[in-house]
């Protein structure tokens, strides 16, 4: 049959794989051990949970590091958020204004209301009260500012949670009762890389403790020590040893197995994977480990090797004692790797063919040391580095430099730009214009719906005679389209007055003191009304020619009833204005207005009277006819 590649042939018809390469069932090819190299191992305690007693856990750590797993990534996501708010509100900066209804207005108008660290501090002339001022100026630096201060505030967490405290170690000797409290469960996996199977397994059932050549040295069942088994992998034969409430109470114990040749299927090994743990029965949230894998001897210039032979390749481990003060006294014992003390291996393919054909290297000798380092003690605890007081005082360092960052690049904008000083006036006066634009629309609105839009259209054009009194007219206001048609023109008999007077008794007193004569005919009183327009159309024109003083005033004189003119006004400039001018001469107006009302209560009073009057006559003509 045909060796399929990176093998070689022996005894004629069998096939091995080079030095190094093992051999894969699934693909029946030979593969080279990918993580051959140095060895490297790890070990340590689990801080999987920070937990509170009796609770459960309340902070995942290693979750958060996942997501802020650096501080320069937080920086840099602080200075592209403050870079990306200083161009949005630069880009705003030069967007038209325009009537205050546009989408950059109001964005400009909301960084202006932004301004919440420096609206106190802006800008103000010699000898000015300081006031409460709002600018996009201020806007742009107070958010900008609190964007930095926030960025700097969770990179300040990031610390606390990484390097939140230090580890402090404490080495001190042990004695008997100290060592009786130590009862951990130790596991041992250790995993033979070859494509060998447990069926190769030999010699795993003896313990031995001790050193040999002296008067302490024990050999035991391995049952005395631990349990054991052995499972297949994919890598190759797995080796678990289980030690239930170990004592530290030995040295040192060895443990040995080998893997012999079967018919077809030689023992050949590539290298060695570990994984040693340790568990507290009392409190198994945290375990001690270390794990690793071998993949060639130190001293074989990192060249792909293959184990085989009688020399035993020895894996060498120290347990030893470890109090954690910081987890409530837990007594954990920590495994480390110490050595590999490689067997006999081969790293050449005509080494190897000879080893193959040669029955007395047909085995590969395995031995597990452990050794127990109870002579100290070691006591772990945690000391804070960072306090309450510390904290807030690193908080506040951070706000005052994001602060003052800002509030000095906006002073120097607002003394070297004499525009900056006085820009909140533009954006409010703008925003009060569009208001009063607004309010403006919605009166409007609302007359219109109440009264039709002709309501706003009043004409003043028209002049008609009433007929109510000789020698006086009325203005009428036409409005087209009223939608209140209940408001017709008002009747003479229909005027009422808050004020009410006494009337004199005697109709002709009332004739006599108002100086007018009770008309007989319906023509004398239309002569009247004639003379009387004709006489107000020529004051009127009059007035318009500026015949008339403005200090004389007009002058009616209807029958016996004289009206005075208004009082006049004294101008002055508005400099020599005085409150005391002002009062006079609202007192004047007041005073001919009461007269003015007493003259129009007293032609009221005699209308009446001479309606009265006519009312029998006309009966009294209508019988005799």
């Amino acid at each position: 049959m045909q060796c399929p590649s990176n093998s070689f042939r022996y005894n004629g018809t069998l096939c091995a794989c080079n030095p190094g390469y093992v051999f894969d069932a699934t693909r029946r090819s030979c593969s080279l051990f990918a993580d051959w190299g140095p060895i490297e191992v790890e070990s340590g305690v689990d801080y999987n949970s920070v937990s509170l007693p009796g609770s459960s856990t309340i902070f995942d750590f290693d979750s958060m590091k996942k997501l802020t797993h650096s501080q320069s990534v937080i920086l840099q996501a602080t200075f592209i958020l403050v870079l990306s708010w200083l161009v949005l509100c630069f880009l705003a900066r030069f967007a038209p204004l325009g009537d205050g209804r546009s989408f950059w207005f109001q964005i400009r108008w909301w960084i202006s209301r932004l301004d919440i660290c420096f609206a106190t501090r802006h800008w103000l002339d010699d000898q000015k009260v300081v006031k409460k001022r709002k600018t996009e100026l201020g806007g742009t630096c107070s958010i900008a500012s609190w964007i930095l201060f926030i960025g700097l505030f969770v990179a300040l967490l990031y610390q606390l949670i990484s390097n939140r405290t230090i580890e402090v170690n404490n080495v001190r000797a042990t004695n008997a009762p100290d060592l009786e409290a130590f009862r951990n469960d130790l596991e041992f996996n250790i995993t033979t890389i070859s494509s060998m199977t447990c069926s190769h397994l030999r010699g795993l059932e003896t313990v031995a403790s001790g050193n040999p050549g002296f008067v302490d040295y024990r050999v035991a069942p391995l049952s005395t020590f631990a349990s054991h088994s052995c499972i297949n992998t994919t890598k190759g034969p797995t080796i678990i040893l289980k030690c239930t409430n170990c004592p530290l109470t030995r040295d040192s114990a060895f443990v040995s197995w080998r893997f012999i040749d079967l018919p077809n299927n030689p023992a050949t090994a590539v290298g060695f994977e570990f994984n040693l743990t340790a568990k507290n029965p009392a409190n198994k949230k945290h375990l001690s480990f270390v794990s690793g894998t071998l993949r060639n001897g130190s001293n074989a210039g990192n060249k792909p090797v293959t184990y085989r032979g009688t020399t035993p390749n020895i894996l060498k481990f120290n347990v030893f004692p470890r109090i954690y003060r910081n987890m409530d006294n837990l007594r954990l014992i920590q495994p480390l790797f110490h050595e590999f003390l490689p067997g006999s291996s081969f790293n050449e393919v005509n080494q190897l063919q000879s080893s193959l054909q040669n029955s007395n290297d047909g085995l590969v000798n395995t031995t597990l040391y452990v050794s127990f380092l109870s002579s100290y003690i070691v006591e772990i605890d945690n000391e804070n580095i960072m306090g309450p007081v510390s904290f807030l005082a690193d908080l506040g360092g951070l706000y005052c430099i994001s602060i003052v960052i800002f509030f000095y690049m906006m002073m120097q904008c607002e003394n070297r730009i004499k525009r900056f000083r006085n820009e909140d006036s533009v954006i409010r006066m703008v925003r009060s214009r569009r208001r009063a634009q607004d309010h403006w629309n919605k009166l409007r609105k609302y007359v219109m719906y109440t009264w039709a839009p002709s309501a706003l259209e009043d004409k003043f054009n028209n002049v008609r005679d009433d007929g109510c009194c000789t020698g006086a007219a009325l203005e009428s206001l036409h409005k087209k389209g009223s939608l209140h048609k209940q408001k017709e023109q008002m009747r003479l008999d229909t005027i009422s007055f808050s004020r009410k007077v006494s009337l004199p008794d005697n109709k002709n007193t009332i004739i006599e003191q108002t100086g007018l004569q009770k008309v007989a005919h319906p023509v004398s009183i239309l002569e009247k009304r004639s003379s009387s327009k004709a006489e107000l159309e020529n004051i009127v024109s009059e007035i318009k020619d500026g015949k008339h003083d403005d200090n004389t005033g007009l002058h009616f004189a209807v029958g016996g009833l004289d009206l005075p003119p208004p009082p006049p006004l004294e101008h002055q400039g508005p400099e020599q204005m005085s409150m005391s001018n002002l009062q006079r001469n609202i007192e004047n107006l007041y005073e001919y207005n009461a007269m003015l009302r007493e003259k129009l209560i007293a032609a009221q009073s005699m209308l009446h009277a001479l309606a009265n009057n006519e009312s029998p006559s006309a009966d009294s003509s209508s019988t005799a006819k």
